[in-house]
């Protein structure tokens, strides 16, 4: 049985079984006896939603310094979900206040928002609500916060006035599971289909993490309040926050930890900011590129370095510089897909392989939206083999209307590719790789960029080179 299918076998029984086990019990009611412990429930779902709701804040702000919108959104689904599972537990009926449709109510939110931001992070990053929503990343933390602190005080201040809304018991609880198990399977599609082409853990979790929610909602909406039965949707959510929580830290976490990460974030030396800027995601890109083909690998970082020193020589903001840091590193991604026969070939390529091999700034795009990358870093990608004249691909655009740090790598990736040995090529050398630039001048590159380029090669001339390696 091949990996992927034992994962498919372990996804349906992490389902099933809870599923199973629930309607076992609540269809022999000797069986599904009572657990009346309202101190138990109190402390625990408090206890638990509390720290992981404090967990999720802090993933929240590392996100914003990894540039990942995908990060963010996930860490927002399961703000929602331990905010509002945390007000599940101090209404714990008789203990912090009395009897009402608070728990439950807050326990059908909490699922229900937590799946709306998973759906959102499902979504490719081009879409034009995740643009929107992206050109916004560093607001949405702190207003979801301030959102979720003021939806727990309405529905705690009003709680005998909120019984209309009746989410588990009336009307509205099988539209609402419906439309919870039709975005979470959505949800677990679109992140096995992610988890296919590059194998990150976080992408798993995510997928039994959706599939654990499902169960939760099935067994909220169909169980009986402290039954035994009844307590299996709260071990599975809670599951799912704990392992979420602590999968997006592993996953996220760019050095040996948070402190060094943030340190790096802030360095000034080039090659600092390429180690401060890369996300685990984009460090697991690298070493599947450097398994596949060692010189992408190298010829990415050196992209990066050089793209990174021209946008200072330009005066690009800290973002921009981030951008084009994690953008350089993996512009040629797409070439993981090219056969070696091609990618590698010594002598002129074919019509038809050359058509093969203009498509990896696309094939890299659609990889790196599924990613959670930001707009700019996806233009590096997508645009880096556009030329100013418009005689570039994949998608002849020309002058300003190429993005500007797709035109800066553009050069730097040039000059990289010029001054690096090939099987089809030697190496030229610092000053033959400028003269072809400098001609391509208005023509290929942007000028403002090699002049740039000019003036870094005459300050620093061969140390320009030297510093990559």
């Amino acid at each position: 049985m091949s990996n992927l299918a034992k994962i498919y076998l372990y996804l349906l029984l992490s389902m099933a079984v809870p599923l199973l086990f629930f309607t076992v019990l609540h269809t022999h009611s000797a069986w599904d006896y009572q657990l009346y412990s309202p101190n138990g429930h109190f402390y625990v779902v408090s206890t638990v939603s509390g720290a992981a709701f404090a967990l999720a804040v802090g993933i929240g702000v590392a996100a914003l310094k990894l540039r990942n919108l995908k990060i963010t959104f996930l860490s927002l689904s399961f703000i929602s979900l331990a905010a509002l599972f945390l007000l599940h537990g101090l209404s714990t009926p008789r203990h912090a206040m009395h009897a009402s449709s608070l728990p439950s109510n807050a326990a059908q939110m909490s699922i229900l928002l937590a799946v709306v931001w998973l759906w959102l992070s499902s979504m490719s990053s081009d879409r034009r609500i995740i643009s929107w929503l992206s050109a916004h990343q560093r607001w949405l933390l702190p207003i979801w916060i301030m959102s979720m602190i003021a939806i727990c005080g309405v529905l705690w201040l009003f709680a005998d006035q909120m019984s209309w809304l009746q989410l588990k018991h009336g009307s509205v609880k099988w539209p609402a599971t419906v439309l919870i198990i039709g975005l979470n399977g959505w949800t677990m599609y679109r992140y096995l289909e992610t988890y296919r082409s590059t194998r990150f853990p976080l992408q798993l979790a995510i997928v039994f993490c959706s599939g654990w929610m499902i169960g939760a909602q099935l067994i909220n909406v169909m169980g009986m309040m402290w039954m035994v039965s009844w307590w299996i949707y709260h071990l599975l959510l809670l599951a799912s926050v704990i392992a979420m929580v602590v999968g997006i830290y592993y996953q996220y976490r760019s050095s040996g930890s948070y402190t060094m990460s943030f340190k790096q974030l802030f360095q000034n030396n080039p090659k600092d900011w390429i180690e401060g800027y890369m996300s685990p995601a984009v460090r697991e890109l690298i070493k599947t590129t450097e398994t596949r083909d060692a010189y992408t690998a190298g010829h990415n970082y050196r992209v990066a370095l050089y793209a990174i020193q021209l946008g200072e020589e330009l005066r690009l903001s800290r973002d921009q510089l981030r951008a084009i840091a994690q953008g350089g590193i993996v512009h040629d991604i797409g070439k993981l897909v090219i056969p070696d026969q091609i990618l590698n070939k010594p002598g002129k390529l074919t019509p038809e392989e050359r058509a093969i091999i203009e498509k990896h700034p696309v094939t890299g795009f659609n990889l790196c939206r599924r990613l959670g990358f930001m707009q700019e870093e996806l233009a590096v990608i997508r645009s880096h083999h556009e030329r100013w004249d418009g005689t570039g691909y994949p998608d002849a655009l020309s002058g300003e209307h190429i993005p500007l740090l797709a035109r800066v790598t553009a050069v730097a990736d040039v000059y990289d590719a010029l001054t690096s040995s090939r099987s089809y090529r030697a190496a030229l050398s610092h000053e033959e790789a400028m003269a072809i630039i400098c001609k391509e001048r208005g023509k290929h590159f942007d000028p403002l960029c090699v002049d740039a380029l000019v003036r870094i090669a005459g300050e620093k001339g061969w140390s320009f080179k030297a510093s990559a390696s």
